[in-house]
């Protein structure tokens, strides 16, 4: 009963943090009010959290990286594969050795295989984190992609990494070849096992509602269950489960396009994943809050390890490790957008970064629920059960890291973005007007062979043939608007007037259907069916 209570505070913590957000003058990211209300509850409530590590791994991580393997612009990531690649992957194992190498310098207390921990877990960025601080500040598209791909991927590498150096720390030794080896296996059995659990899984299911129907809540069930399944399975046979619940979200993009689902079903898994999402994100920077008095409680016990009595000396540590990350991932990005990102075509010579682009790209790399999640699961007892080395040290100083790069962040980052533009890139519109031409005409065609099929079957021709006809010049119009000639800008200028003014008749009706709904002129159920398919009509015109 106690446990069922404390996921429904934490619930509930999330759900004001939303509200508290929005109310403040102030623009201030929802993580951060979510941190301080976490922070709030373990004060006044006296809420104390005791999470096992892997059972935390396994709760929160599988379904946020899923989730993200499977909504990620696949076409934008491939466009700009070499940067992300480089700061997925390069800026992630160059993190994790000189960070690991400055923190031991700097604490030398601390274990050298625990430090190692510690940068692995600084070392992945949150994409959702920026995106709540610049929410007043629109970030350019291409930045969001290169930002969402990295942070896909670095999660991945920032965590198998996690686990080099905590097995290192229970076992005491580190072989690279080994090493080498056993990432190899991590790497690849992971990928193949996401792959191949998305896949059987799928197909399985589109066998069954092929033969026996579809059921909208059995489906979006199975699409929660896949990331766990995925993982268990990788850990099972001791592979990597954080790159299986990845692999196994790129997939499911592809398996969804063979195999394709209702509308409704899609339209309502939609849903489900995203409050999924807000739920899992603001849980764990709430827990984070949780945590926070009894991190500053154990401060002074906990700076002891350093060789130091005050515990501001924890604060001086925080500073250190955050302005040496944003050091190195700025020198990082240089060189990588030098290398990679500005480099035209052979004929236009090579550009230098826009510094502000830089910084606005090192300030992005805030720290959130994965950092979070991943040092959380450092464990508690060496082999031999012993307390693990310097754990409480490195679960304050990764705290501080993400409450630190956050802040700074939120200072940062708007007045960095504010008019800031990424390079030139062609314009899509010809592709998105090419993309509705054809399935313009592929409705005209199926159209015209419904009309002829009823008429054939009914005495009803007249009324076919008008309904026909009144849908096939929908269709005409959206392709002579679409054409590639001088009336294309006016045919969308005029079609976005047209959305504007059925958005006013749709916001109308439902006015007019709540008003008749608190009359009692209308019943619940009816009130409810028209209220979604006014809802329906507003998302398609909105979009």
């Amino acid at each position: 009963m106690e446990s069922l209570s404390i996921v429904l505070v934490l619930l509930l913590a999330v759900v004001v943090s939303g509200a508290v957000s929005r109310m403040l003058p102030v623009g201030v990211p929802t993580p951060l009010v979510q941190i301080a209300l976490g922070a709030g509850l373990g004060l006044a409530a006296d809420l104390r959290v005791e999470l096992d590590p892997e059972l935390f791994l396994l709760l929160f991580l599988p379904p946020l990286l899923f989730l993200d393997g499977w909504r990620i612009p696949k076409d934008e990531l491939l466009k700009d594969v070499s940067t992300v690649v480089e700061l997925a992957l390069g800026l992630v194992l160059l993190t994790v050795v000189g960070m690991g190498l400055f923190i031991h310098w700097m604490i030398p207390a601390m274990p050298l295989a625990v430090a190692f921990a510690l940068a692995a877990v600084v070392s992945p960025t949150d994409p959702i984190a920026v995106s709540a601080i610049a929410a007043r500040v629109p970030i350019p598209k291409r930045m969001m992609h290169i930002l969402e791909g990295e942070s896909l991927l670095n999660d991945a590498s920032g965590l198998v990494c996690l686990r080099f150096a905590i097995a290192a720390a229970l076992t005491g030794s580190f072989s690279l070849a080994q090493a080498g080896l056993t990432f190899a296996w991590l790497a690849i059995g992971g990928l193949l096992v996401g792959i191949a659990v998305t896949l059987t899984i799928t197909r399985i299911k589109a066998w069954v509602s092929r033969r026996f129907g579809e059921d909208t809540g059995s489906q979006i069930l199975i699409s929660l269950l896949i990331p766990f399944a995925a993982y268990i399975l990788a850990e099972h046979l001791r592979c990597s489960g954080i790159l299986a619940a990845v692999a196994a979200g790129v997939t499911m993009t592809y398996a969804e396009i063979s195999r394709q689902a209702l509308a409704a079903t899609r339209m309502r898994r939609n849903s489900v994943w995203d409050t999924i999402q807000f739920a899992l994100n603001g849980i764990i920077f709430v827990l984070l809050g949780e945590q926070l008095p009894a991190i500053l409680l154990v401060a002074r016990d906990t700076v002891k390890l350093t060789n130091h009595v005050s515990p501001w000396w924890l604060g001086v540590y925080v500073l250190a490790i955050t302005a040496a990350l944003a050091l190195l991932r700025f020198v990082w990005v240089w060189v990588s957008f030098r290398l990679t990102l500005l480099r035209g075509r052979e004929d236009i010579p090579l550009r230098r970064p826009d510094l502000r682009l830089v910084g606005a790209m090192s300030f992005a790399g805030v720290r959130g629920a994965i950092t979070l999640a991943g040092v959380l699961t450092i464990p508690l007892t060496l082999a031999d059960g012993t307390p693990f080395p310097a754990r409480d040290l490195a679960i304050a100083l990764a705290a501080g890291v993400i409450i630190v790069s956050l802040v700074a962040a939120s200072i940062g980052l708007p007045l960095l973005l504010r008019g800031l533009t990424m390079p030139a890139e062609p314009s899509r519109q010809a592709e998105e007007d090419q993309a509705r031409i054809a399935t313009a005409r592929a409705g005209i065609q199926a159209v015209e062979r419904a009309q002829h099929d009823r008429a054939e079957r009914r005495d009803d021709a007249d009324m076919v043939e008008a309904a026909a006809a009144r849908i096939t010049d929908l269709y005409r119009e959206r392709i002579e608007s679409r054409n590639p000639d001088g009336s294309a800008r006016t045919a969308r200028r005029h079609d976005q007037i047209e959305r504007d003014l059925r958005l006013a008749g749709v916001r109308a009706e439902r006015n007019a259907l709540f008003a008749m709904l608190r009359d009692r002129q209308i019943g619940s159920a009816i009130a409810q069916k028209m209220i979604r398919e006014l809802d329906l009509l507003e998302t398609r015109y909105r979009g």
